[in-house]
């Protein structure tokens, strides 16, 4: 299971945090880091990220750096955004040991697909659009008075939650959801070609300007976020958004011509 987890740090200003981040994954028995837009491209041989992992150098070394979020998240099935507040948009809000104990439950009863946790940047945390493409808004609770978590804080509070739900130390039910053992939910990437689909289907036919899109996509993504629909729902709707951008009968009068 441990392995089945991903840390994601968005676009991180300082590759010494990108080091105690992987100090703080490796401790609690997590190696997978992902590192999205690094503002440096040689973070792993910065010196400092060097020198604040310590022991953890071996998953600073073997950190896969992304260009987009989107890339991060390829063969990711859930997706919790780390933020401390709900977004008008955005996800479900659950806490850190809520999610915890969710991961563990996923990875007990499925075998495919990852669980990821994305964290945001130093100073502004994690976009609109960032907090949009993952499945649950995730936050951890912290005194009113002062609630800010450096990164590698917040890497090592997920971190210690998740592998406490894993080695049983907190209390694990069996998995209540609607998806059966063959029917998990659709990954990440897959809802991401959904909602390119139904774009182009809802432009095709008028109900979205694509000069003033306002914010439809982001309430869809809302609705299939708790909705959490199988891949084979998502083939149901791709196929709808097919047939709205072109007929059965143009699809047949096209491959005539040809």
């Amino acid at each position: 299971m441990f392995d089945r987890v991903r840390f994601v740090l968005v676009a991180p200003s300082h590759p010494g945090n990108i080091g105690a981040a992987a100090r703080a994954m490796k401790t609690m028995g997590f190696r997978r880091l992902a590192i999205v837009n690094p503002r440096l491209a040689d973070y792993r041989d910065h010196p400092d990220a060097v020198a604040r992992a310590t022991g953890g150098a071996d998953v600073l070394a073997a950190s896969e750096s992304c260009s987009t979020l989107a890339q991060a998240l390829v063969g990711v099935s859930t997706a919790f955004a780390m933020t401390g507040y709900d977004r008008q948009f955005g996800p479900p809000m659950i806490d850190v040991r809520s999610a915890a104990l969710q991961t563990a439950q996923t990875l007990n009863s499925r075998g495919d697909g990852d669980i990821a946790f994305v964290f945001g940047t130093e100073r502004d945390g994690l976009l609109n659009e960032d907090v949009e493409r993952c499945q649950f808004c995730c936050a951890i609770p912290a005194s009113a008075e002062f609630s800010s978590l450096n990164l590698a804080q917040a890497v090592q509070v997920a971190a210690y939650e998740c592998q406490l739900a894993f080695r049983g130390g907190a209390d694990i039910q069996p998995e209540q959801t609607r998806f059966a053992d063959d029917e998990a939910p659709a990954s990440v990437d897959a809802l991401e070609g959904l909602y390119s689909h139904l774009e182009q289907a809802m432009v095709a036919i008028g109900y979205l300007d694509p000069a003033e899109p306002k914010r439809l996509m982001a309430r869809l993504r809302r609705l299939f976020n708790r909705a959490r629909p199988t891949q084979t729902e998502l083939d149901v709707l791709r196929g709808i958004s097919a047939a709205i951008i072109e007929s059965r009968s143009e699809r047949a009068g096209r491959k005539k011509v040809r």
